[in-house]
This record gives structure tokens, sequence and C-alpha cells, in this order.
């Protein structure tokens, strides 16, 4: 049984050799432009016009008050000013100019940024319009994988829902390294597909160099899909079996040779003469891509991260990072960003293998579902189920797959609407939708509270109507139909419109407005309503890193409530931390309240948009006009300007004054990089000017203290250095500390 869905049109013959008859004349070509706007013949007349203001639409969403956002990731915008002045630095993916240490990513993701921050200077709009551009090619390619073995309403719907999820309108306008992962695990899957089509090698092999590169852009993740593609072409490729085996060796040759060339340069380069990698305990980009950056996710295990490694959190456990389990991406803590059509979605991809069980093994339309549905799962089941660091932002690797899947669903059981189980299903996906939009709605109740009642009843009267969509004519059947889909997008639709009005900035944005999603920090803690106070953290360890300090005070349960700054430390630890203020939607939410404030003296709360404090580690500091003139003052003399713990805070005052500042212990302050002996070796070579007091989380962290420790030793060791043997400077409320000035005795 074949069905038009199953139709293939092999390429055309090669014309035959020797000059053309002279009565043989082709038609002259229509001109390119109004190619561009037609489009391919077969297809109906609004296919392409659609098409293009699909595009156009994503691109003005996607760019409307893209300047509030700023430098989004101060993190990763640094490493792209040092990028944008120092080859060395695009390479290697440094933080600074002066190559000290790396982002605790490969650099790739960076590039795109680099260069345009190379062409039109460092800008916001120079660092963000090329994510950007990602957003719109995403889109562009899941329309045209959707649209190519479905029709074009089919890619039309697939690119819409991508467009509209608000984690996909948060991610494509910021400087995360996700939007590139998107981007190209889109190809992959659009490659895998079109091998399946003819069998002809080059795609597999476009494939494998597609999720080489998005290892180059987000290490092990890119890995996820790798499954599904793999099996689905074994299976359902057009070749003979040993050819097929022989296709997909190639494949994994071209993804080794596409992502692992970089990786062979970065270790086999001295160490003396690199920057060290960000993230490692070792100075080993493999260890980095194997540990913190990749099993270390999955189990918990991660040295070196915040939380200190060793954090696990089973099936409906609570961890640093949120609950786990099966329920994780419809969950109050990351629902909002991406399940909106996750139900319905669900839905249509059994039906789709449903209605396709009887084709052929070939079949491009049931591999099609296997390809983007079993994507969709498989990084569904990791996200629920990894108990290391997640944010919820990392949903936007799911959006490709959602639209997709919606988009080919919706269209395969349209044509079948007139067999009763088709109709059924679309209006059981109707109405899971909308009931899914009311309930995510509902948990922000003060949000436009009429907007989730309309939701509900269009998507039964829609459900209704398309019950009947076989029988009712053809405008009838559209109108239900369009009713249905309007429902299911106007809940996703709003939160994308409130997440473009809205600045984010930060190292663990969320979209949707404010109360839309929550995060659990400190495991176990009864949620509320809406961002309240977290509790106090845990005083950190002595700058022996074996001692632990004083509990942190609790979060009283208002929404605005702070922890007290009183866990006296033992050993020398430090205090325990002052809990973040939350931020009430309506003044009268209850806030949240934890078991435990987050280790090492800083408790997260989350503050407006930016996604979080965390004393610097998360969000940076606020560099005042004397500050920024003080670290000026002489600069050119000096390969860093200043140090300071922690990548969020050095970046901050980088972007702030142009110049190198060194991050020491890397992101979390717990990277062993430099050594205490290393600093003091900068500064008595009058390499460093000041030190910045405060920053990331600094030392202990679970491992080894001591100078050159493992897990943060080497940048409490310095901290106390500093402070013992240098005249401090006070600036504002920012303290600093002249290295080139000891302390008088």
């Amino acid at each position: 049984m074949t069905t038009h869905y199953d139709r293939f049109t092999p390429p055309e013959a090669p014309a035959p050799a020797g000059p053309e008859p002279a009565a043989q004349h082709a038609a002259p070509r229509p001109p390119f432009a109004r190619r561009v706007w037609r489009g391919r013949p077969e297809d109906p007349a609004w296919a392409r016009p659609a098409f293009l203001g699909l595009l156009a639409a994503t691109f003005l969403l996607y760019l409307w008050n893209l300047g509030a956002n700023g430098y989004s990731n101060s993190f990763y915008a640094a490493a792209v000013q040092a990028g944008g002045t120092s080859w060395k630095a695009f390479f290697f993916g440094s933080l600074d100019a002066a190559n000290a240490i790396t982002v605790d990513k490969p650099s790739a993701f960076l590039w795109p940024m680099e260069l345009s921050v190379r062409i039109f200077g460092l800008n916001t709009w120079a660092l963000l319009l090329p994510e950007v551009l990602m957003g719109v090619g995403t889109v562009a390619v899941v329309y045209a994988a959707v649209r190519r073995r479905f029709s074009p309403a089919s890619g039309l719907i697939a690119g819409a829902v991508l467009a509209l999820t608000p984690v996909a309108a948060l991610m494509f306008r910021f400087d995360n390294p996700d939007a590139l992962l998107a981007l190209l695990m889109s190809l992959a899957c659009y490659f895998v597909v079109r091998a399946v089509e003819d069998g002809r090698t080059k795609w597999l092999v476009w494939a494998g160099v597609a999720i080489g590169f998005a290892f180059l852009a987000k290490t092990l993740q890119a890995f996820l899909i790798l499954p599904p593609l793999a099996l689905v072409y074994a299976v359902c490729g057009p070749t003979p079996l040993r050819r097929r085996l022989g296709q997909l060796a190639l494949a994994t040759g071209a993804l080794v040779v596409a992502g692992g060339w970089w990786v062979a340069v970065v270790e086999l380069w001295p160490a003396s003469s690199r920057p060290y990698v960000g993230g490692s305990q070792n100075n080993s980009f493999l260890e980095l891509t194997f540990g913190y950056n990749g099993l270390g996710r999955l189990s918990g295990d991660e040295t070196g991260s915040v939380g200190g490694g060793g954090g696990r959190g089973g099936a409906g456990g609570g961890g640093a990072w949120g609950t786990t389990g099966w329920d994780r991406m419809f969950g109050d803590e990351v629902g909002s960003q991406i399940s909106w059509l996750l139900p319905a979605a669900l839905i249509l991809l059994v039906a789709g293998l449903w209605a396709t069980r009887t084709l052929r093994r070939t079949s491009v339309t049931r591999a099609s579902f296997l390809v983007w549905g079993g994507s969709l799962l498989i990084t569904m089941v990791v996200f629920s189920y990894m108990a290391g660091i997640f944010h919820q932002y990392y949903t936007v690797a799911l959006t490709p797959y959602l639209g997709a899947v919606t988009g080919m669903g919706a269209g395969l059981l349209w044509e079948r609407r007139k067999e009763t189980w088709a109709a059924l299903v679309l209006a059981a996906a109707s109405v899971a939708g909308g009931a899914w939009g009311y309930v995510l709605l509902n948990r922000t109740s003060g949000y436009l509270p009429w907007l989730r009642w309309l939701v509900l009843v269009g998507a039964l009267v829609a459900a209704l109507g398309l019950v009947f969509a076989g029988r009712l004519g053809r405008p009838l059947a559209l109108a239900a139909a369009g009713l249905g889909l309007a429902a299911a997008l106007a809940g996703p639709t709003a939160y994308t419109l409130s997440t473009v009005n809205s600045a984010h900035t930060g190292s663990i944005p969320t979209a949707g407005p404010a109360g839309a999603s929550t995060m659990g920090f400190g495991g176990g803690g009864r949620r509320g309503a809406l961002r309240g106070g977290f509790p106090g953290g845990t005083g950190m360890p002595g700058p022996g890193g074996n001692q632990q300090g004083g509990q942190g005070g609790q979060t009283p349960p208002n929404g605005n409530g702070n922890g007290n700054a009183n866990g006296g430390g033992n050993g020398n630890g430090f205090p325990g931390g002052n809990g973040m203020p939350g931020q009430n939607g309506n003044g009268s939410a209850k806030g949240q309240r934890g078991g435990t404030g987050f280790p090492g003296g800083f408790s997260m709360g989350e503050r407006g948009r930016t996604g979080g404090g965390m004393g610097g580690l998360l969000d940076g500091a606020k560099v005042s006009a004397k500050a920024k003139k003080l670290l000026e003052s002489d600069a050119g003399a000096y390969t860093w300007v200043a140090a300071s713990i922690g990548s969020q805070n050095a970046a901050s005052y980088q972007l702030a004054t142009g110049d190198p500042v060194m991050a020491i212990g890397g992101f979390n302050g717990t990277d062993p990089s430099p050594t205490l002996a290393q600093f003091k070796k900068y500064v008595a070579d009058g390499k460093i000017h000041y030190f910045i007091a405060g920053g990331g989380m600094g030392g202990g962290m679970g491992g080894r203290g001591g100078e050159g420790g493992r897990s943060g030793g080497s940048s409490s060791g310095i901290s106390t250095w500093v402070e013992a043997n240098f005249t401090k400077v006070t600036v504002g409320s920012a303290t600093f500390y002249d290295l080139t000035q000891p302390k008088k005795s």
C-alpha cells in the first residue's frame, strides 16, 4: 500500500551529449525574483509567499526589543569580545584576549558572533543578530523538511510552532550555545530524511558533518539524537544492508573529522602556550567533555560544579537543579517553556506511526516520523532524568522536533479526515492542546486571566467540528482546524510576546511573564506560586578546603524575604550567604522555601528576568563609572587590568573597560587555574594591576583545599594571600586590591 505521501520523483536523467536539436527549445526560465516568490510550480500559489511571510514574521518577532537584552550572558559576551580582538582567543574560546582561561564549552558557537563583532564592533545587535538569524534558519529548515514530504500547510504549522514556542523566542535572542545547536540538529534530521529518500551517501555525510560541528557547539548534547538517526537509516534506507552499514560508517567518519579536528589541536597544543581549559580540573578538553559537560550532567557527579559534584537526584527526586522524573518537561519548572503543544504532538506522533504501519520498509513518510519523533523522545527522556546541571532553556533543543512532529501529524491526519479514527485523533489533539494550555496559563493566574478560558473553549469547539470534519464542507472543516490551531498557539504566543517584550540577562534566563517558571534550588522545598525569596546559603569552607562553614538563615515565607547572613563558619569558614530577594508578580504570592540554601555561601533567587544572582556567580557585577576609571588608568602597562574570582564577575569588568580581566578559577571559581604560585609570579612580573574582591564561589566546593588543590583551593588561597599582602582600595560599594602596592606593615 502506498499513499501520495510516499510518492517519489527520481532526479531527472542527464541530457544526452551533443548539441541540442534546433527544434527543441526549453521554455525560458522565469526571472529569479519570480521563482523565489512563486516557488515550485506544483505548489499552490499562496505557498511560497506564506513561507516567506513566516520567515519575515519570525525575523521581526525575534528582532523586537532585542537591544533590551544587552550583553545577555556576560560570560559568553566577554569571550566574544576577546575573540573579536585576538585570533588566538577566537580559536580557543578564551574568556579574555590575554588568553588566561577558556569558557567551559568548545568555541564554535562563539565564532558567528565574534565575526559579527569584528565587522560591526561590540554591541547588542552585533552580538545577538547572528542568533536571530540562526532562529530564522532553523524555522526554514524545519519547514523545508516537513513541506518536502507532506504539504506546504504542514510545513507552515511546523515552522509556526517552532517560532512561537516561548523558549525558542528566548534562546534565539541570547548568546548561549543553544541556538547553533538547534540549527545543526535540525539540519542533521533533514539530511537523514533526504538519505532515506534516495539512498545517496552525501546526505549521510552531511548529517555527520552537522552533528560533528554541533559537538563543537555544545559537546555531547549533540550526540543525543545519534541513536534514532542511525537506527532509522539502518532499517529504512533504500539501499542493500551492507551498503547502508558502509554509508553509516562514512557518516561516522565525517562526524569524527568535523568534530574532532578542533579537539585534536587543543589536546596536542602545548598547555604552556594556550589558555587553560575552563570547566576542567586537569586542563583537558577531553576531561571537560566526558566529565563536567558530559556524563556528570547525567549522574550529577560534576567535579568543580556548583554543589561540588556528587549531587544526585533519582526519579522524582529533587536535586540542586530541580525535580527529575517522567513529568519534568510538564512541571512548574519547565512546562511553560516548552510543553504547550507536547501532549498534542505526542498524540500526533503515535497516530502518524499507526497510519504508516503498513507502508513499505523504505517509506519516507514513516521514516520522517521516526527521525523527528525519535529525536523528540530521546531528548525528552534525557532531559527528564538528568541529575546534574539542568536549566530550563536547554529545552530549546526540543523545539525543532516538536514543530516537525506537530506539522507532519496534523497534515497527515487532515488528508485522512474522512476516516473516523483520523478525525477523532485530530479532535483529541485539539482538546489536549487547549486543555494543557489552560493548565499552563492557570499557573500564572494573574496573567491575562481571560485567555485561559478562551483557549479552552476554542479548543473544545474546534474539537467538535473536527470530529465531523470528514462530513463537513471544506470551508467549515478548515474553520474548525484553524480555530483549533489558534487555540493551541494562543498561550505560547502570549508567553512569547511577553518574552520579547522583556529584558533577559544572566546565566539562567527563562521565558514568559514573571512567575511562569520556577526552579527549586536547595531541594525539597515547597514551591510558591510566583518568584519568592530563597533561603540563605551554607557557609563556604575555609581556605584549607576541609572545614564546613555555618548554615545560612532561612527565608521567611513571603515573596520578598531575605535569608539571614549570620551563619558563622567553623575553622575559618566564610559565613553563610544572604538569601537573594525574590520578586512577586503581584505582591501577594507565596515565596519559595527550600530545605537548604545553595552551597558555597550564596543563595539563589530569581531577580526579575535576569535569571539569578548568586553574588556574582551567575549574573556578574554592576560596574560603576568610578570603578571603570580606576581600572582603565594605565591599563596598557598590564596584561590584565584586574583579576577576579569567577568568570561572571571578571566578564562584567572586562565588558565595561574593554581590557582583559583574568577569571580566577573559571566560571564557578573552582578550576585550579591559576595556582597560587602562578598568580604570585604574574603579580611579581607586573602583569596584573588589581584584584577585585568578591566574585564566584571560590574555595572549597567539595574538593581538596590548599594551593593548587582541586575544586577551588587555588581561588580561596589567592584571595587570602592578596588580602593579607596588598593595599585595599574602595570605590563605592566595590573593593579592589592594588597588586602594585604592598600592604604597609
